[in-house]
């Protein structure tokens, strides 16, 4: 103790420090040798006695003595190392045993506390002159004896680098490189780091044997290191309410200066890498471990913690540009002053969750992309018929996509972070209804995007894993009355996407598997959790069949995913008797089955019209590949041309078809309950209903069906016989209903020769039977029947007055409306049908909603005596001849 006060008076004490500094790395690499490690336990250590003793006779030599090896270690050690792989360069130790020898440090509380005074340990201030001020790397300089050609190129580097990897003091690149926890979390197994990629070269020839070798040794390196780390963050924070508050400021500032982390492409010069911000996240999910295991102390969370932005230091601010997005639109501040119980635990836990939020969530959208665009390269190469083995391009790809699943698909991190949120969603499901709307939305869209990615990517990691509370989250901000807790129609879409990949059983649809621990609830005997929870049989049936109307606003080709996965659930739900009345409910409320309705219709019609216009092309182009001869007489631009929009085509078929095929089976399964047929019914849905069955009956049937024969349907998901069979059921379910067979008999797609063909091919086929069949072999007569009546109608409204048409048919009206926004007369079956695509007056574009229009009374009555009058005229003239 005394050569490190006083070195001057001892000769062999003038690399004190650094001697200081070795002892504690073999501590870490010989804990034999141990310094920290006393005969009666950490007390009796050397260490610990040297500290006390430095402490007694001199504090300030004691901080500085603690600061001296920190900075020894920064400098030295953890500068030097590029990944948790390698030792560093130039005799510096590896990240482990450098973290290792932090720890040990740490042991002594008050050493804890004097590292965590080290000047580099926290960034400066926000807003003060030293948090403007602005890092530039060193330049490349021109080694001596550089030829002409070498200087050049130097020149052109320096170029490059001019103004470009700079970064303010307070930024992601600062923490991580000049802050001591920052230092120790930016290791990890980077994708880009040439030592990581060079284990996984030649990768379309390497075994999956080998790969996955390589893959648990990288892991077992970094899980050990994050361990190292976790020791470290403990001990620093069991050091006192001093320490840890300087950890607390630490993490504050790490969130802060990673608000971008979660943009598609973020600013390298303003946040962190993603493997200090994935190691991060590490940390608070174990530092969340005792209270995500322990449901007593999960009570300690108080979510008013969200809302204190004295406490959360700006992290989950409502104001300004980094302003986190809420549930709720304009939210209710608490009027109470948030004193928690515990501050450590709410502390971790919402720091955590926004941890996850720049950490993994990105991370998981990363490597996505990254499969998506090998998966695209595989395609491109596959076009110019290219040798996958040798492309540079593609190898280096599929290098950067195991070098990532690595850090990404570890295990042991994806289900700490699927307990963590099922513990969000614990949390939300307790909170009072008055508190939801505060709750940031994003722990509900990470949640989803977390759940779906471990489900497709690494559904092992879910083993034995508790996720009910989730499941009842998602059903609970479904409901009718939570649904305008979730205003992002891309997000009650997700909720609706992780019913289908995580809750649904597996069987299902051929997914892949999802363990049963995590689709059903062991406390109702293995029940699947979407036929025994007594939430979802009240109100997820409807819940669903609205969300697929409002999937309408989420895209193209999204709301088609959507919607698949939506008629999978349904149809699920609807075989089972539990969830038998919740169906009915939603015939209660008219408008909202309308919108459901025209969400179907507006899907099946978009859906057809796409498939049916491309299998034909699909067809032609097979048959002329077919045809040796033709094709080599082609140009390779004509087939390169050719090939690519067949390629393009069949792209779009198979992803249209499987919806294509559930929607129509949603239609039928539906229209068996006598309630919701009557619906169908309704002169606002029935004429756009029978158009539209007509029209793909049209297709499969009539002349041009052998257009739609195309080599291995199969592989397009196009099964002719099943949706015939689903089409002609749908007929037979209405063929007893008078307004279903009036509207046929008045379809201009109706023609008898085809319903009779389309019932001859069932028979042949087997594809309905008993009472089914005979119902869709009724109806030619029926329609033919029904026609005449029509017929003698529209002889009657053929000289109706103007006045008593819809403006826009040119039909004569049954129920008359006006429209306050221009005063226009319409029937109402028109406007209802044209308001549910566009909410916008017709004749002028004002806003205009259903509940907005006027019953046109009089003239319905003058337009019921003027028919009454010619009814009679007409019977009279008949009975007169």
């Amino acid at each position: 103790a005394s050569s490190l006060i006083v070195p001057d008076l001892f000769e062999l004490a003038q690399d004190g420090i650094e001697e200081f500094t070795k002892l504690l790395i073999q501590t870490t690499s010989d804990p034999m040798g141990s310094i920290t490690v006393g005969a009666m336990g950490s007390a009796s250590s050397f260490y610990n006695l040297l500290c006390e003793e430095l402490m007694t006779q001199d504090e300030d030599v004691f901080q500085n003595v603690i600061t001296g090896v920190v900075s020894i270690l920064m400098d030295k050690h953890l500068k030097k190392c590029e990944t948790v792989l390698d030792g560093g360069e130039d005799g510096a130790s590896s990240g482990i045993v450098v973290v290792g020898a932090l720890s040990a440090l740490c042991t002594n509380k008050k050493a804890a506390l004097a590292l965590t005074k080290h000047q580099k340990f926290l960034l400066p201030p926000p807003n003060s002159p030293q948090a403007a001020e602005r890092i530039e790397p060193p330049m490349p300089t021109v080694p001596p004896g550089a030829s002409s050609q070498q200087q050049r190129l130097f020149r052109l580097m320096q170029a490059m680098n001019r103004g470009n990897q700079g970064y303010l003091k307070r930024s992601g690149p600062a923490l991580e490189k000049e802050t001591l926890l920052g230092l120790v979390l930016r290791l990890g197994v980077p994708k880009e780091n040439p030592h990581v990629a060079q284990a996984f070269q030649n990768m379309t020839t390497a075994t999956r044997t080998a790969v996955e070798k390589t893959t648990d040794g990288m892991r077992r390196q970094l899980r050990i290191y994050q361990d190292s780390c976790n020791a470290l963050f403990r001990s620093i924070i069991t050091a006192g309410a001093d320490a840890r508050g300087q950890v607390m400021k630490w993490i504050i500032d790490a969130l802060l200066v990673n608000v971008g982390a979660d943009a598609m492409r973020p600013d390298t010069s303003k946040v962190s890498n993603p493997q200090t911000l994935l190691n991060l996240s590490v940390v608070l999910l174990k530092l969340c471990e005792p209270f995500v295991n322990n449901e007593k102390k999960s009570l300690l969370i108080d979510t008013g913690f969200v809302s204190s932005e004295n406490d959360h230091g700006g992290v989950y601010t409502m104001n300004g540009d980094d302003a986190v997005t809420r549930l709720g639109e304009n939210p209710t501040l608490p009027t109470d002053p948030y004193n928690p119980k515990n501050s450590f635990i709410p502390q971790c836990f919402f720091f955590c969750a926004r941890t996850l939020h720049f950490g993994i969530v990105p991370c998981s959208s990363v490597h996505t992309s990254l499969l998506r665009q090998i998966s695209h390269t595989h395609w491109q190469l596959r076009q110019r018929n290219a040798d996958l083995q040798t492309d540079p391009q593609f190898n280096h790809l599929l290098t950067l996509q195991h070098a990532n699943e690595v850090s990404v698909l570890a295990p042991e991190m994806l289900a700490d972070t699927l307990r963590f949120f099922n513990l969000v969603a614990s949390v939300m499901l307790r909170m009072e209804d008055s508190v939801l709307p505060l709750m940031p939305e994003h722990f509900v869209d990470d949640m989803c995007d977390v759940m779906i990615f471990v489900t497709r990517m690494a559904p092992k990691a879910m083993q034995r894993l508790d996720l009910g509370d989730i499941f009842r989250m998602v059903v609970k901000l479904l409901s009718p009355k939570y649904a305008h807790a979730v205003r992002n129609y891309n997000l009650r879409a997700k909720l609706g996407d992780v019913l289908y990949e995580v809750y649904l059983p597996s069987s299902i649809d051929d997914r892949k598997s999802v363990p049963d621990s995590v689709s059903c609830d062991p406390l109702a005997g293995g029940q699947p959790y979407l036929l025994a929870d007594p939430s979802a049989q009240e109100t997820l049936a409807p819940s669903l069949l609205l969300l697929y109307g409002e999937v309408e606003h989420t895209g193209y080709y999204e709301k088609m995913s959507h919607r698949a996965n939506i008629s999978a659930v349904l149809k699920f739900l609807w075989e089972s008797t539990e969830h038998r009345p919740a169906f009915r409910r939603i015939t209660q409320n008219k408008e909202s089955f309308i919108k459901f309705a025209n969400g179907i219709m507006n899907e099946t019609n978009s859906l057809i019209a796409s498939v049916m216009e491309k299998l034909p092309a699909i067809r032609s182009v097979q048959v002329q590949m077919a045809n040796a001869q033709e094709w080599a007489a082609l140009s390779d631009e004509q087939r390169e041309t050719i090939t690519s929009r067949h390629e393009e085509y069949e792209h779009e078929v198979k992803r249209a078809l499987p919806l294509c095929n559930k929607t129509l089976q949603m239609l039928g399964f539906l229209n068996t309950d006598n309630d919701i047929r009557n619906l169908f019914l309704l002169q606002e849905m029935c004429p756009r209903l029978v158009n539209l069955l007509l029209h793909v009956l049209k297709k499969l049937v009539g002349a041009k069906g052998l257009e739609l024969k195309v080599d291995n349907p199969e592989s397009y998901n196009f099964r002719p016989k099943e949706m015939l069979r689903d089409l002609c059921a749908i007929f037979a379910s209405f063929a007893h209903a008078p307004e279903f067979i009036e509207e046929c008999a008045k379809s201009g797609y109706y023609h008898g020769d085809l319903v009779t063909k389309s019932v001859k091919t069932c028979r042949k086929l087997n594809l309905l039977k008993g009472e089914s069949m005979e119902l869709f072999a009724s109806l030619p007569d029926l329609v033919d029947a029904a026609a005449q009546t029509v017929k003698a109608d529209e002889t009657l409204y053929e000289d109706a007055p103007d006045e008593f048409k819809d403006p826009i048919m040119d039909t004569f009206m049954i129920d008359p409306v006006l429209l306050p926004t221009s005063d226009t007369i319409v029937d109402r079956s028109t406007i209802t049908q044209h308001l549910l695509n566009d909410p916008h007056d017709p004749f002028n574009r004002k806003d205009l909603t259903i509940d907005m229009v006027v019953p046109a009374t009089e003239l319905k009555d003058r337009m019921t005596k003027w028919i009454q009058e010619k009814r009679a005229g007409a019977e009279a003239g008949g009975s007169t001849d």
